[in-house]
């Protein structure tokens, strides 16, 4: 399973060396901060990088049974093909008789061909989960960031934006959850 890289350790570090470094109570509360934000990175990019994965397994899975359907659809041709060739060759002559293999292999693609839809509606809800915990991701990281660059410039407004993205974040990584 592939998990999605935060590269926010530095950052979280550097903000907990500062925040211990400073008098102003803020600070403490931006390194606390930071640190849920990164947890939640962690946690969404977990979460994003399994229905990442998921959605490609079953994609494959949807491909490979699109490839045995087509597979029962060239042997019921063939099969088809030379009843009707070796009829025409022949016409008198009694000739074997496919109509149970040609219903058996009908029945066999209805089967495969369900699977193979089953396999890209899993893909597809997969994917519908993968997009928002993707961005949560991208939310949490972009709120590490300015919360980093408000200790730096000692200015409380980039906090409070880093905060709000920490809260967007959070509705998708719900949404993803939900999805």
């Amino acid at each position: 399973m592939e998990e999605i890289e935060v590269p926010t350790d530095h950052l979280h570090e550097e903000i907990h060396e500062k925040a211990e470094g400073q008098k102003d109570k803020w600070i403490l509360y931006v390194a606390l901060s930071t640190a849920f934000m990164a947890v939640l990175a962690a946690v969404a990019g977990l979460l994003a990088g399994h229905h990442a994965n998921e959605a490609l397994i079953e994609r494959v899975k949807a491909s490979d049974q699109w490839n045995y359907y087509q597979a029962k659809n060239l042997k019921a041709e063939i099969v088809a093909s030379s009843d009707r060739l070796l009829h025409s060759l022949s016409p008198n002559a009694p000739v074997e008789d496919h109509k149970a293999d040609l219903a058996r292999y009908e029945r066999e693609k209805d089967s495969i061909k369900r699977t193979a839809e089953e396999a890209e509606k899993l893909s597809e809800k997969h994917l519908d989960r993968h997009v928002p915990l993707a961005s949560a991701v991208t939310a949490f990281q972009i709120a590490i960031a300015i919360s980093a660059i408000s200790l730096l410039t000692k200015r409380k407004q980039f906090w409070y934006m880093g905060l709000l993205l920490m809260l967007a974040g959070v509705g998708f990584l719900i949404a993803g959850s939900l999805a």
